[in-house]
């Protein structure tokens, strides 16, 4: 290509606006943005798209995925009321017009609570002893006992959970928060997820897209790492070759991207760019990362981790060392609360697998200073039915349980209720899109603020909706 032909591809109206455009608010901005994004590092660390609109209460959340959809009657809400009618049919006031998942035409018949609450700490709040660990910390959880959602079955209710949208496609909530905020880190993904599995057979499949960016740059997308073998695929270089190589390698594809970039201005070049950058340093950072030993026999036996087990536990210890790292945003999934059948007997099978690890994830956030700028957030996608289903439970929208520990929220409260049956939330009720405006509230984030437009319309997290729950809020 000439030189001439190359000036008409640059400069054509679109390319000479941006170009000009993007070179005089470069000068502008110059006097006050970061002076990282000038300097002749390879790439420069995403500084977020905003600034805190109020100032943080935290810098980092923790989440706890209780993939398939944990019994509130069974965890975090006793119902003295439906034990009493145990085996009784189920009031048709209660659940006529109501949806309801594979119950739909069938006798509905009260089923109790299946194992014994007991009231825990000063606070006195009521948890299954099924969790035996975690009734050692009640006082540090805010249980809401009436959080709803929109969906009944497993893959839409986790995408509502994760974008506050049923619609597939949508960035997730750690996208949004890495792209707002940028992350702490330039050696790690500001947003990462792991996967653990039960063994009660209760598994339900989960998908890449709950933790996709959707319409943000791909930059954002969350970085799952495995559990098992390399945390990441080809994060060793093979035999013979150096980090000296693999770095020239890198630096050559970065040259050809930035030529190319030049030429198209296509933003996911620019995320490429980075994205290669990134792998390099994640080299280094990952097994640094994911080598326990360093940590004492007194944390991995407060844990019940063993390294490389893959388990629920070891994932909460990993977890704990990304939020060291400055990691934003960290994603644990357990798959086995996915209870049709046999939930007296499974349940504590699964509780056991989550029970000593979170419990120790707070104790351990508690003596390493990160208390305070963390949140820890425990729950599925929904509930479980007040009624039977054989010896299960069906999925259940109306009325459910989470908690919530950690920086900027009380500790040792119960905010809302369920009816007497737990159907319905019928005090101080609690949406997801107000769940995550409370999030984003403590991150210092008004949740109608934090938008991206696309196809012609300003979106966010919550869309049109969402209030922070303030009675929470420490």
């Amino acid at each position: 290509m000439t030189f001439l032909d190359s000036l008409r591809t640059r400069c054509n109206r679109r390319a000479f606006l941006g170009h000009s455009l993007g070179g005089l608010g470069t000068f502008a901005l110059a006097s006050y943005l970061q002076p990282a994004l000038f300097a002749d590092a390879k790439v420069s660390r995403w500084p977020g798209a905003i600034r805190p609109h109020h100032t943080p209460k935290i810098k980092r959340v923790i989440w706890l995925c209780m993939a398939g959809g944990p019994s509130h009657l069974e965890t975090f809400d006793p119902k003295p009321t439906l034990a009493k009618m145990n085996g009784q049919p189920m009031p048709e006031s209660i659940t006529k017009g109501q949806p309801i998942a594979q119950l739909q035409g069938a006798k509905l018949v009260c089923l109790g609570p299946q194992h014994e609450f007991k009231k825990c700490g000063k606070s006195g709040i009521e948890i299954s002893t099924i969790f035996p660990h975690l009734a050692e910390v009640a006082d540090d959880l805010c249980v809401i006992r009436s959080l709803k959602t929109e969906a009944i079955n497993h893959d839409p209710a986790h995408t509502f959970m994760n974008t506050g949208t049923t619609i597939s496609g949508r960035p997730s909530m750690g996208s949004w928060l890495w792209y707002g905020l940028g992350a702490e880190t330039d050696s790690l993904p500001g947003f990462v997820v792991m996967i653990s599995t039960g063994r009660s057979g209760q598994m339900q499949p989960i998908a890449a897209r709950q933790w996709h960016s959707g319409f943000l740059p791909s930059q954002f997308q969350g970085v799952e790492f495995r559990s098992k073998g390399d945390p990441v695929l080809y994060v060793n270089n093979p035999p013979g070759v150096t980090a000296e190589r693999q770095r020239d390698v890198v630096d050559a594809a970065q040259q050809l991207n930035r030529l190319f970039d030049q030429r198209v201005d296509d933003p996911e070049i620019t995320t490429r760019i980075s994205q290669y950058e990134m792998a390099f340093r994640m080299q280094t950072s990952v097994p640094e990362l994911v080598d326990l030993s360093k940590e004492t026999k007194e944390t991995l036996d407060l844990y019940g981790a063993k390294p490389g087990d893959g388990s629920f536990a070891s994932n909460c210890l990993l977890a704990r060392r990304l939020a060291e790292r400055g990691v934003r945003f960290i994603q644990l999934y357990h798959r086995d609360w996915d209870h049709h059948g046999n939930v007296k007997g499974d349940i504590p099978i699964v509780a056991r697998e989550v029970d000593q690890g979170m419990t120790a994830l707070l104790k351990d956030l508690k003596r390493r200073g990160l208390w305070k700028d963390t949140l820890v957030v425990w729950g599925g996608e929904f509930g479980r039915t007040p009624m039977a289903q054989g010896t299960g439970r069906d999925h259940h929208m109306k009325g459910f349980s989470i908690w919530l520990a950690g920086g900027g929220v009380k500790g040792g409260i119960v905010y809302g209720a369920t009816d007497e049956f737990g159907y319905h939330a019928v005090e101080n009720v609690v949406t997801v899109h107000d769940l995550h405006a409370t999030m984003l509230h403590l991150f210092g984030i008004d949740h109608e603020r934090l938008t991206f437009r696309f196809q012609g319309r300003d979106f966010r997290l919550t869309d049109v909706h969402g209030r922070v729950v303030k009675d929470i809020l420490a």
